[in-house]
């Protein structure tokens, strides 16, 4: 049963009153998740917030969306399951909890790894369930009854159980390679997780002596090589030149005395090496350079032999060689940029860069400067070391094959369909995926270490010992996964996988369907098909849907640096949730990013108002809500007409939703109420409430609250519990299936009477009529038709067109405007209610001025030169203010038009 029985309405709509009070009763009542054992299973999980975040209004959009699915398919009967829950977020949470201790003069190090563990936990018991609580402020009906952590103890079985799983079957292994290593953070952290920022740098030019004598084809006893970071020549491994090139083919295979350390290493020909840029010859840092990383695999250098400058906060340690000179050991690496620079130039190997003055005098620099592409961590904020390190990684590329055929046969059905080609041009290229981090918090490592170096992974430490055997010593890894690699998992973890008998896995595997951010396609959504597809043989989900960016009104990309976030909450508190959620689906246009415009949401704030009043209005007038699904029976035509609507709205919705296009969805029921039911169908019924018409107006009204209750489901249930006595909440509720047909025969009775009110009140404005001024018509031989529908309506022509008749005969001589409505060309005397002259001049004159306008603007938007050089902003003035002066021409045309 409902809250409460049918009892009158406020004045006026108060969302703050109304969204607490209901969600609270959802979710008490259990109707996020109502038993419906026989029904179809209908899921979908939510990507999971990091436990440390607040919602944002990229969180507003995502989780609309994807309440809007939900609710529809649950009105739509189904036994529909929105997993929620919220991820451990390694690093982020790492983050906090190491914040707060600094502001106590406290530090991660003084306590045990178990001990700083308990401090996270203590702090996600007090901080960590904020934006669950601001996702309940949206009216996202989720069943927090089974709300899940990726650390909850049945999660952290599925992450051990499937790292164990990828070791035993290879597809996990222990290897040397560079990762992208944040010093301030102290872990490796994924290509994904790198932003790359302009920085003004420098490239410096070296000379580097050939050993033994050897010289180059032009006499050189030197090979210059060109670098922008200067401090990794204490680690170099080699020079690469192309294979081709003529300056350096006969020095290929000769050796080269490194300055500073005096290492000698080799000239390798590589492809990698471009004639065309610099000098043509490349230094080779192999244990700090992606790029050198592969040249030197290529040289025949192996991982384990690479040499390493630099410690895990970036500073200067002895290479295994031990060359570096003593006064560089320690140097944090900007610091050693500086003087290896200073070193180099010392010993005259330094090649400066030469310029000129104003006065054209030669200046020499020691370096040319050059905007440098420069990776930083997207947490750490610092610029990210590649670093030799040994990791466990991912035999991606395997795990990636079933998801690329997935999506080729449409077992995934991507939509927007236009990022398939992004989908798979990462997918075929995909790099091993390094999963373990340097931090404390996370999942453990499932791998013991014998004092040999031998490994044993297993889910246990018992399990690891009888591997290793009694009386071998092991010791734990220290690192965590990935928080990725355990997200990946969620689509079948929270479902109880892998517990046998795990019965919602069984009903609710594969899920129905995914949305999420773009941004994180290759994050979560790629990694997510990789897993389900392994360990559960199936699609994770038959359909991802990738949505846009919320951006700033201009266009701009939010950030707090630029001043520009919006917050959602503050949109709540001031326009209500439904308001926000209307804005959301009305501007998701399948993957376009959104521009933020407070003023539309607002508008629909208003829209839920409207729709306030109209219930006001049914409701005064002793209309009340219906007890049949089915369309009540309809003589009139205008209630014919409405019910019609309604079919034809549930079928535009129904489309709609099937194509998950939300901006059509909405304009739909938008449409719908605002126009058909609010300025029409009150309209045209006002003074004729029989039996019938209540009927029906109590069925419309209970259609548009369901149709539109996933959209805006406070404003919808509210007045659901106010309009009559219910069997049960909105939200539970049954789907329209009206059961009619859309009646041919009144829906052209009604819009001809819509068409002929509406141009008759346009008309009266573009000539400055009064709107209640009275006026007689003349159609002489309408047809048929028309004056069928002419003679069964003339209240509605009366009060509403304010046209105290219109006669079937020829208009008498004079001034006199033309009203279209259907086939009809009516003729409106206007002898003694304007001067048509001057109206004509009048309107002939703004014609003329809003034309000049419009085409002056259509000629500067056709100016490539603006285009490319305005700012972003004028060039959208000009856009708008070009459709205002458009559409302006297109009115007075028609009014001049209506005066013959």
């Amino acid at each position: 049963m409902t809250e409460e029985s049918s009892t009158q309405l406020d004045k006026t709509f108060d969302p703050a009153a109304i969204e607490a009070k209901w969600y609270a009763h959802w979710e008490q009542g259990g109707l996020f998740r109502p038993e419906r054992g026989d029904a179809t299973p209908f899921t979908i999980v939510n990507p999971p917030p990091n436990v440390t975040g607040s919602l944002h209004i990229g969180h507003a959009l995502d989780n609309t969306l994807q309440d809007i699915v939900v609710r529809y398919e649950r009105l739509r009967g189904k036994d529909a399951l929105w997993v929620v829950g919220t991820d451990h977020a390694g690093i982020a949470t790492q983050m906090v909890v190491e914040r707060q201790m600094e502001a106590r003069q406290d530090k991660r190090t003084n306590y045990t790894r178990e001990g700083f563990i308990d401090k996270v936990w203590e702090w996600k018991a007090e901080s960590g369930g904020t934006i669950t609580s601001q996702l309940r402020r949206l009216g996202c009906s989720m069943d927090w009854s089974r709300e899940q952590f990726t650390m909850d103890p049945h999660f952290t079985q599925a992450v051990v159980k499937v790292f164990v799983d990828l070791y035993n079957q290879g597809l996990i292994y222990r290897d040397k390679r560079l990762v992208n290593w944040d010093p301030k953070l102290k872990t490796a952290i994924s290509d994904l997780e790198v932003e790359t920022r302009e920085v003004q740098g420098g490239f410096w030019k070296f000379r580097y002596p050939l050993a033994d004598g050897v010289r180059l084809a032009d006499g050189r006893d030197y090979i210059e090589v060109a670098t922008t970071r200067p401090e990794t020549m204490l680690a170099d491994m080699a020079v690469a030149v192309h294979p081709d090139d003529e300056r350096y083919q006969s020095v290929i295979g000769k050796m080269v005395k490194l300055p500073i350390t005096g290492r000698l290493i080799p000239i390798v020909g590589d492809e990698h090496a471009d004639p065309a840029l610099g000098t043509g010859a490349v230094k080779i840092t192999p244990g700090h350079d992606f790029n050198d990383f592969e040249v030197g695999k290529r040289a025949g250098i192996a991982a384990n032999q690479m040499l390493n400058m630099l410690d895990a906060d970036a500073h200067v340690v002895q290479t295994a060689d031990g060359l570096v000179p003593a006064q560089f050991l320690g140097l944090e690496r900007f610091e050693a940029r500086k003087a290896v620079v200073a070193a180099m130039k010392e010993l005259g190997l330094l090649v400066p860069h030469i310029t000129k003055d104003k006065e054209g005098n030669e200046v020499e620099n020691e370096f040319e400067p050059r905007t440098i592409q420069t990776p930083y961590g997207d947490r750490g904020g610092v610029v990210i070391e590649p670093w030799l390190t040994d990791q466990w990684y991912v035999n991606a590329a395997e795990l990636a094959k079933a998801p690329i055929e997935a999506v080729k046969t449409g077992a995934i059905e991507i939509v927007p369909k236009s990022w398939e080609k992004t989908y798979f041009n990462w997918m075929d290229n995909i790099q091993p995926w390094c999963v373990s981090r340097q931090l404390w918090w996370g999942h453990r490592i499932p791998a013991w270490y014998a004092a040999d170096g031998q490994v044993f992974v297993a889910e246990t430490e018992e399990a690891a010992q009888a591997l290793a055997g009694a009386g071998v010593e092991l010791s734990r890894d220290p690192d965590v996964l990935d928080t990725w690699f355990s997200s990946a998992l969620w689509p079948f973890a929270t479902l109880g996988w892998p517990q046998e008998g795990a019965e919602l896995v069984k009903r609710h595997y594969p899920n129905d369907l995914l949305i999420s951010g773009f941004d994180i396609l290759f994050f979560w959504c790629a990694r997510m098909a990789m897993q389900g597809m392994h360990f559960m043989n199936d699609v994770p989900w038959r359909k991802l849907y990738l949505h846009g960016l919320v951006r700033a009104s201009d266009g701009a990309k939010m950030s707090k640096s630029k001043g520009n976030v919006v917050d959602p909450l503050g949109l709540i508190d001031k326009y209500g949730a439904d308001a926000l959620r209307f804005f959301m689906a009305a501007m998701e246009s399948q993957g376009r990013d959104v521009k933020m415009d407070e003023k539309r949401v607002e508008g629909y704030r208003n829209f839920a108002t409207k729709l306030w009043n109209a219930a006001r209005f049914c409701q005064a007038n002793g209309i009340v809500g219906s007890t049949s699904v089915e369309a009540p029976a309809a003589s009139s035509a205008v209630n014919k007409w409405i019910i019609g609507q309604v079919v034809e709205t549930v079928a535009a919705l129904d489309k709609a939703m099937a194509d998950l296009r939300f901006d059509a969805a909405a304009h739909a029921i938008y449409r719908f109420v605002y126009d058909d039911f609010c300025d029409w169908y009150i309209e045209l019924i006002k003074g004729s409430f029989d039996e019938e018409t209540k009927a029906v107006a109590g069925w419309v009204i209970d259609q548009i609250l369901v149709m539109l209750h996933p959209f805006m489901p406070f404003v919808t249930e509210e007045l659901w519990s106010k309009l009559g006595s219910r069997e049960a909440e909105l939200i539970v509720a049954a789907w329209p299936a009206p059961q009619a047909q859309v009646d041919a025969e009144a829906k052209r009775e009604v819009e001809w009477l819509i068409a002929l009110i509406g141009n008759l009140r346009a008309a009266k404005n573009e000539l400055g009529l009064a709107p209640g001024a009275r006026l007689t018509a003349y159609l002489p031989e309408p047809g048929e038709a028309t004056a069928g529908i002419i003679a069964r309506n003339p209240t509605a022509i009366d009060r509403l067109a304010r046209l105290d008749a219109i006669h079937f005969t020829a208009a008498p001589a004079g001034a006199a405007m033309q009203v279209g409505a259907g086939d009809a060309n009516l003729i409106v005397p206007l002898e003694g209610l304007i001067d048509v002259a001057a109206e004509k001049a009048r309107l002939a004159k703004a014609l003329a001025n809003s034309t000049k306008e419009r085409d002056n603007l259509d000629k500067r938007l056709s100016n490539a030169a603006f285009v490319e050089k305005a700012k972003p902003e004028a060039i959208e003035k000009a856009r708008a203010d070009h459709a205002a002066h458009a559409a302006e021409a297109e009115r007075l045309a028609a009014a001049l038009a209506r005066l013959g």
